[in-house]
């Protein structure tokens, strides 16, 4: 077996830079003579710095990956069962399809269509909707109010009705937009407004922000489906292969 002296040198600077301790035993001389050569080789082969970013990507995606799954087993009482969260879909499900969402979120507009699309084709799932306020001051107003919504709905079937109006609307949407939904669809607006005020509601959307920090999420779109973490509008063909992951293994069941 045969080394290429700079490619020797190369790895040995990468070494002793990982290795303070080692890196302090080169003479200045040394260390200079070191990274011209490192210098030189990078530039004849850039490759290798592809190579070593696909590499670092890989990693930091794998160590992302291990996070969200420790956290969604610490936490996934919270994560799929809370008496806080709105349940839709079939409740008996065999595969829970957890949503955080922003009302403010362009791309949870575009998302909650592949959400619905995906409960008429998949009459086995569990979808779980968490309020997840993180775009200002209207979002946390209509979070708030959406809340209160599901205090007076045990079936979510007026939930659904009041977050696909919220949603779907066009213009910002804040307490005033909120509250115009919530009247619209026949809710009760003295309770609403009573709800409005409890602990209920601020443990509710502190539990959303409890669950975000264990997972480092901290944008929308996000979900949670079996044992993984899908961040972002991603799309309704990848949601379906990520429940089918869930339910049997494979992308395809």
């Amino acid at each position: 077996m045969t080394f290429d002296i700079r490619t020797l040198a190369a790895a040995t600077f990468a070494l002793a830079l990982a290795t303070p301790a080692s890196a302090q035993s080169f003479t200045p001389d040394q260390r200079g003579e070191i990274e011209k050569i490192v210098r030189e080789y990078l530039l004849s082969n850039p490759q290798l710095l592809q190579d070593v970013m696909a590499e670092l990507e890989k990693r930091q995606a794998q160590a992302e990956t291990e996070k969200h799954r420790a956290a969604i087993k610490e936490h996934a009482e919270i994560i799929f069962d809370s008496p806080r969260q709105v349940t839709i879909g079939n409740p008996k499900g065999d595969v829970t399809f957890v949503e955080l969402f922003d009302y403010n979120c362009g791309y949870c507009k575009r998302a909650m269509a592949d959400m619905l699309d995906l409960m008429k084709a998949d009459p086995k799932i569990k979808v779980v909707l968490k309020e997840f306020p993180v775009l200002g001051e209207g979002s946390t107003q209509a979070a708030q109010v959406a809340v209160a919504v599901r205090m007076q709905d045990k079936t979510g079937k007026k939930y659904l009705e009041f977050h696909q109006k919220l949603l779907g609307g066009r213009g910002s949407a804040d307490k005033a937009r909120a509250i115009a939904v919530a009247k619209e669809i026949g809710l009760d607006m003295a309770r609403l407004d009573k709800d409005m005020a409890s602990d209920e509601v601020k443990n509710t959307l502190a539990e959303s922000f409890k669950i975000a920090e264990a997972m480092g999420l901290n944008g929308t779109p996000s979900y949670v489906i079996g044992n993984e973490a899908v961040i972002g509008a991603v799309g309704l063909a990848t949601l379906k292969e990520r429940v089918n992951m869930a339910r049997c293994g494979q992308a395809t069941c």
